[in-house]
């Protein structure tokens, strides 16, 4: 109790010291001193204190050309404000760092509003709200090979994640189109983090295991969407069936040029129940009208994915910028999901224009397979009513862009994507007979980036 006590008399000291520096600067004008030195900022003195705050605001103008449900143009808005403690430096606590930040996001959503795409335009759509998103403490066992994380956390930056899918904006290339779709809100991944526990393993110098198990659902049961029910990220849910997760990655290099890759191979267990794709309770259709058209609820879920991801070439001896590649993959059962098969990669250049050495270029491709059980439930819509209707097959969605860097700190890259079968093949909401499929969307945006 001491040492804590010590540790935020400490953060106490420093903030009055970033404070004061204003009225120091002023005096030091008025009477010189004889020796001078350079002032630290007061980021700097609370760094040096163990004490790192970050802010990030996203702003984005998508607009959807053709296609898609209607045509328009939205703005979104996320402010991400975040702090990082070295509880070592603070209370002595060896090993230790604390981490937290929020969001606060308006505007309207382009998928939502205009596309009716599965596969989010961008990963920064939402509903607006001012929420929390991560909460944790990470420590640190021998020598740094073993990490520990407890708290409220996401799972889409370490697991089932490239390098190089940083530069899109696509929410699936984040965090994947199948885990995004078919977990419970969504799994621990932007806009909503949950309570969880994971561990990173340094097994060797080119293996690493990571194992977590998080609280499998965001929000409570119920038919209004998870971002409602937990408007502010403060629910912090630990009753419900757990998410397990679990991961090797394999690193190598390739060639005299020593190109770096990784090979990453993973399962997830999820223990809830979820919704059978067709079958409704009592065994009937979904699609019988004699039945209430509830689904009919099965035990748990899970699923397989790799990832491999590559540099192919350096642009210049030595440097670390080049042209990179990924692909990922990853397979769940049919009947119990939307999506049974998924699949996307890409391409990113950067460091090939001396002049803008920090600009880069991508493209990449998604591809999600609606799931066998979900077709024939479709087909039994046919069977049933006699319509057309429209049975639903893949979503397919490409993305161009051009990361390009103002200034330090600013970037802005403009971006082009193209939905193949926005919805899987949904029928278009603005066709009273429900027979045809949403038109292929053509979006065009822009996002602008500050960092600090």
């Amino acid at each position: 109790m001491q040492d804590q006590l010590s540790g935020l008399l400490r953060i106490v000291a420093i903030l009055a010291m970033s404070v004061s520096l204003p009225c120091m600067s002023h005096a030091a004008d008025e009477k010189p001193a004889a020796n001078t030195s350079i002032k630290k900022s007061p980021r700097e003195i609370l760094a040096d204190g163990g004490v790192q705050f970050n802010a990030t605001y996203i702003a984005e103008v998508f607009g959807n050309a053709s296609g898609g449900m209607r045509r328009g143009s939205i703005y979104t808005g996320r402010l991400d404000l975040g702090a990082d403690a070295d509880l070592e430096k603070i209370v002595g606590w060896t090993g230790a760092k604390f981490h937290a930040n929020m969001y606060q996001i308006h505007g309207q959503g382009l998928s939502r509003d205009y596309v009716g795409n599965l596969m989010l335009v961008s990963g920064v759509e939402a509903l607006p709200a001012t929420r929390l998103y991560e909460l944790w403490i990470e420590q640190s066992l021998f020598d740094g090979r073993l990490l520990v994380k407890v708290g409220q956390q996401a799972s889409d930056v370490e697991f089932i994640d490239s390098k190089y899918d940083d530069i899109f904006t696509n929410s699936a290339l984040g965090w994947p189109g199948i885990t995004g779709i078919n977990l419970l809100s969504g799994g621990p991944s932007p806009p909503l983090a949950v309570p969880g526990v994971r561990i990173k393993a340094q097994l060797s110098d080119s293996i690493t295991a990571y194992a977590a198990i998080f609280d499998g659902d965001a929000a409570p049961p119920g038919p209004d969407d998870p971002q409602i029910k937990n408007r502010n990220g403060l629910l912090f849910r630990v009753n419900d069936p757990p998410w397990i997760i679990g991961q090797l990655k394999y690193g190598f290099q390739l060639g005299e040029s020593k190109l770096p890759g990784t090979i990453t191979g993973g399962a997830w267990k999820h223990l809830g129940e979820f919704n059978d794709q067709r079958y409704a309770v009592g065994g009937l259709a979904q699609a019988d009208p004699t039945t209430s058209g509830e689904p009919q609820k099965l035990r748990g879920n899970q699923g397989i994915f790799g990832v491999y991801e590559q540099m192919l070439a350096r642009a210049a001896p030595g440097s670390d910028k080049g042209i990179g590649f990924f692909v990922r993959t990853s397979v769940s059962p049919s009947d119990r999901n939307l999506i049974s098969f998924y699949l996307d990669g890409g391409f990113q250049f950067g460091g090939f224009n001396e002049a803008r050495p920090n600009d880069r270029f991508g493209i990449a491709m998604t591809y999600a397979r609606i799931s066998d059980a979900t077709r024939a439930a479709d087909r039994d819509v046919q069977a049933f009513t006699g319509a057309p209707f429209p049975v639903r097959d893949f979503e397919v969605v490409f993305e161009m862009t051009y990361l390009a860097e103002i200034q330090a700190g600013w970037t802005v890259p403009p971006v082009f994507q193209y939905v193949f079968h926005p919805g899987g093949g949904i029928p278009d909401p603005n066709d009273p007979t429900q027979t045809r499929r949403i038109k292929d969307a053509a979006v065009f945006g822009l996002r602008s980036t500050f960092s600090y």
